[in-house]
């Protein structure tokens, strides 16, 4: 088997000779070398044309010249470079070079989060007693919790003391504003008082919130409180939890509400409950003026 081999790598050789100029033009296409047994003629000067053009354009790294003793035919026209042009530089391919796991190609596509604080119900709406709202809190404590680009340091309206230097948690948003008032205000330190007003729907807690009217308050109190009667704004105070579940807090805060009057509810009925005076929530005149919550103040 040994000499027959040998005999065939010899017949080969001379079939090579015959072909040199030839093979000079297609020295990127060899053509292929049989195997021949020692009683077969010599192969003819001209090799046969390749049998699989194809295969040899993958392997092809660089478009040949085009050769003018070659037959037209044999030339490598534009259409037949498959070849993909290499991305750009620092570019991300269309098509990673290693197929990705699922965790790396939703790093790739997903955005990233524009805001450190999602804005879900979850994320903003309960004010507890703790955390960035305990009584030995700062400004630092929320911007660690809301993202520095949501708090901001300004003045507040304080109603009859005038403006009052505050944090403002969500500045831009409404529904998620919140003041947060300072004992000392010059380092911005010891929580004084939070207040919940306008659209803000952050909810105090036990799930005091805006909107809410007396029976509500009763139901989250578990029984009927005492409040100030109008003021000149037509707006009255809680004035006594009466010792119901809003009276004890976790956290040794303190929760009040000021509930505005019906715009519908008639002057006269309004200015008999003066402010002068406190009443029962399960009173039937002061049901009548059907008042609801338009801010909620919790203190230390």
């Amino acid at each position: 088997m040994r000499e027959g081999w040998i005999s065939a790598v010899l017949v080969a050789g001379f079939a090579l000779a015959a072909a040199g100029p030839l093979l000079a033009q297609q020295r990127t296409w060899p053509p292929e070398i049989t195997i021949m047994e020692e009683e077969e003629p010599e192969p003819p000067a001209t090799p046969p044309p390749p049998a699989n053009p194809t295969r040899r354009l993958r392997t092809q790294t660089t478009a040949p010249a085009l050769q003018p003793d070659l037959d037209p035919s044999d030339q490598l026209s534009p259409s037949q470079m498959k070849q993909a042009m290499p991305a750009a530089s620092g570019a991300l391919s269309s098509k990673p070079s290693h197929p990705a796991t699922p965790a790396a190609t939703s790093a790739m596509t997903e955005p990233r989060a524009a805001a450190a604080i999602p804005s879900g119900p979850a994320a903003f709406r309960a004010v507890e007693c703790s955390g960035p709202f305990a009584s030995d809190s700062g400004n630092l404590s929320l911007a660690m919790a809301f993202d520095s680009r949501n708090v901001i340091f300004t003045e507040v309206d304080g109603g009859p003391i005038g403006k009052v230097p505050a944090s403002v948690v969500f500045p831009e948003d409404p529904k998620r504003r919140l003041e947060v008032w300072w004992s000392d205000p010059a380092s911005r330190t010891r929580i004084y008082l939070i207040v919940i007003n306008g659209q803000s729907g952050w909810t105090a807690p036990r799930g005091l919130r805006l909107g809410l009217n007396l029976a509500e308050m009763e139901k989250l109190n578990r029984k009927p409180f005492k409040l100030k009667g109008f003021n000149k704004n037509n707006v009255a105070s809680v004035s006594d939890w009466d010792g119901g579940a809003l009276a004890d807090l976790p956290g040794d805060c303190k929760a009040s509400a000021s509930l505005r009057a019906d715009p519908k509810a008639p002057v006269d009925a309004v200015t008999a409950l003066s402010v002068d005076h406190e009443f029962s929530s399960a009173d039937p005149a002061m049901r009548a003026i059907k008042p609801t919550i338009n801010e909620i103040l919790i203190g230390y």
